[in-house]
């Protein structure tokens, strides 16, 4: 169970931000989200079972991830493939099942991941663009499962700050490193000043971007007032950073109370706001 990585399963909660923003909030709605939710797991699974087997050798090196299952030879790599096919086989089909376009979703995503494994994780910005082309396929995901539209103000936001969560996790990896880059070969044409200059223009796009759409698409003008979590998310975000951590965005969220808090507030005042005020 351990190498299916579930801790990284609430990256695919994104699949609920579609439905809530469209106030697709029915009992049906919910199903088919948590549809979409599994649909995911299942499909990332899949890929990070495959990373896992195609990096073992690298993982060995790692102080943390040569106790992956694949790396450490817990799971045997004949078994970890297997059961990869299964899940994606699963998560295709499931998707398929619960909408046409959300099994078109799934497979891109899977393209996605196919291209990220052959060697554009290789290659930088590329490798974080590729994480930020997951997100958004998560959030298209959600939108395909219960049949409404994503503007492209939704698309923009979601896909300006998943790059910003990949910049970050890049120069988590980098400091984390120490000038010893075998194990994510990626790193050797990353600097600490090339990635921040990056986070300049992608957190004060992300920002603008977001607080545009909450007076131009949002449907209200009160979604301006949740610009502050959003901002407040951001920066939080990059303050664990600068602490030590980021290379596992999901650990961050789940080891800052404050941001998780941050998270819920932001997640009801928009749900309350376009409820009740649009």
């Amino acid at each position: 169970m351990r190498a299916l990585r579930p801790a990284q399963w609430i990256k695919n909660v994104v699949v609920f931000a579609a439905p809530l923003f469209a106030l697709a909030l029915g009992a049906g709605s919910l199903f088919r989200t948590l549809g979409a939710l599994a649909v995911f797991c299942a499909a990332s699974s899949a890929f990070y079972l495959v990373n896992d087997v195609l990096d073992r050798e690298a993982d060995r090196a790692h102080p943390v991830k040569r106790h992956r299952p694949v790396a450490s030879g817990a799971l045997p790599v004949p078994a970890a493939l297997a059961v990869a096919g299964l899940l994606l086989a699963g998560g295709l089909a499931g998707g398929a099942l619960l909408a046409p376009w959300l099994g078109a979703v799934v497979a891109a995503y899977a393209l996605v991941q196919v291209g990220y494994n052959a060697g554009l994780k290789r290659e930088p910005v590329l490798d974080v663009m590729c994480i930020a082309g997951g997100f958004v396929l998560r959030a298209l995901g959600g939108a395909a499962a219960v049949r409404v539209p994503a503007s492209g103000w939704f698309v923009l936001c979601v896909g300006l700050l998943a790059f910003f969560l990949g910049i970050e996790k890049r120069k988590a990896e980098l400091r984390a490193a120490q000038g010893d880059h075998s194990t994510r070969a990626v790193l050797d044409a990353y600097s600490l000043r090339w990635l921040e200059r990056m986070e300049s223009v992608v957190t004060a796009s992300a920002l603008m971007a977001y607080a545009l759409w909450t007076l131009e698409g949002a449907g209200t003008p009160w979604m301006l007032a949740t610009v502050p979590f959003v901002m407040y998310g951001i920066f939080r975000y990059q303050y664990l950073t600068e602490q030590g951590l980021g290379e596992a965005p999901e650990r961050v969220l789940l080891r800052s109370p404050l941001l998780l808090l941050n998270v819920a507030c932001w997640a009801t005042s928009s749900g309350l706001i376009l409820y009740f005020l649009t």
